[in-house]
């Protein structure tokens, strides 16, 4: 397990844009019907966002807090910009995705807690 947190610690630049660019289009591409998934569209986007900001929260780089604030803002202009590409902005999604941001600087407090992972790279 500490293999994959490593992991994310060191490529948590990669991993956390490439999660951005995968969210983004997933949230502005016009749908027919959602997707048949199991749990709420609620839940997708907390666990979207609990994922991006994981590796942020991991790796804990000089700006890490203004890096989330990033993330809240790009998520609202996504709710913003849905109902223009004939999909729905919901302001609960927002808050899921708050939720999840969250979380995952939580989990990853957590992590760092118990599985301290130091590098000699400057954070």
């Amino acid at each position: 397990m500490t293999s994959l947190f490593r992991f994310v610690y060191n490529y948590w630049i990669v991993i956390t844009l490439f999660l951005l660019f995968i969210i983004t289009f997933l949230s502005l591409s016009p749908q027919p019907s959602l997707p048949d998934v199991p749990g709420t569209d609620k839940t997708h986007h907390f666990i979207a966002y609990a994922a991006l900001m994981f590796g942020v929260a991991l790796r804990k780089p000089k700006n890490w807090l203004l890096i989330a604030v990033l993330f809240i803002c790009w998520s609202g202009g996504i709710e913003l910009i849905q109902p223009y590409v004939n999909r729905y902005g919901e302001w609960l999604d927002l808050a899921a995705n708050v939720g999840g941001l969250m979380c995952g600087a939580i989990l990853a407090n957590i992590i760092n807690l118990f599985f301290p992972l130091t590098s000699n790279v400057n954070k």
